[in-house]
């Protein structure tokens, strides 16, 4: 017969190939040993892909707020870059100020009085556009971080009863504080004035 020159009948040859199949498809399944450790690499790589993206963020936030901080530095310098010119012709503005005050009603009329109070608004506009401006002081309340106090005086405790000296500020930055009077209200005035008072009059005595 066919099958047994072969070894095997024609019936038994399916079954033959059907086993070296199985025999084949244990060969290539992985064990479970295997799979465990697939599981593990791939947990083990996720976790540093993880941690090199919350790397990357964390780095790249920092370059951001160190490019945002430069850029305010950089601003600040803009800005305040002419603060010591400005603080040198504040006296100038001084003068003018008590120039054109101290002026008689008889020459206020006269041209080169008109035409000293044009220099003082363009100098004083010029001062403008480059962020100069004026501190508010008289019936104020006195503010350390924008008052200079030079002494007390009759009027509403803590008011700013006088200005002294103009100051000013550039842009949001105190660069010459204002020298004030300050209020130190009825009683403390009298007070004051009986022991300014009271020397004199042991000197007298």
């Amino acid at each position: 017969m066919i099958g047994d020159e072969r070894g095997l009948t024609s019936e038994e040859a399916p079954s033959a190939a059907e086993g070296q199949g199985d025999i084949e498809a244990e060969q290539v399944a992985p064990e479970p040993d295997d799979v465990a450790s697939l599981r593990k690499a791939l947990a083990e790589e996720k976790a540093r892909a993880e941690s090199h993206l919350a790397n990357w963020q964390r780095a790249q936030a920092d370059f951001i707020n160190l490019r945002r901080r430069h850029e305010q530095e950089r601003d600040e310098v803009t800005r305040f870059a002419n603060a010591t010119l400005l603080l040198s012709l504040l006296p100038v503005v001084d003068d003018l100020e008590r120039a054109l005050a101290s002026v008689s009603p008889k020459l206020a009329g006269m041209t080169w009085v008109d035409g000293i109070r044009l220099i003082y608004r363009k100098l004083q506009a010029t001062l403008e556009t480059q962020g100069l401006s004026e501190i508010k002081a008289v019936g104020e309340p006195f503010d350390p971080h924008i008052h200079e106090a030079t002494m007390y005086g009759e009027g509403e405790e803590g008011i700013v009863v006088e200005e002294l000296q103009k100051g000013y500020k550039l842009h949001d930055r105190v660069i010459r504080p204002t020298m004030v009077v300050v209020g130190k209200g009825r009683e403390g005035t009298e007070q004051a004035n009986k022991d300014s008072a009271e020397p004199c009059q042991d000197k007298g005595e």
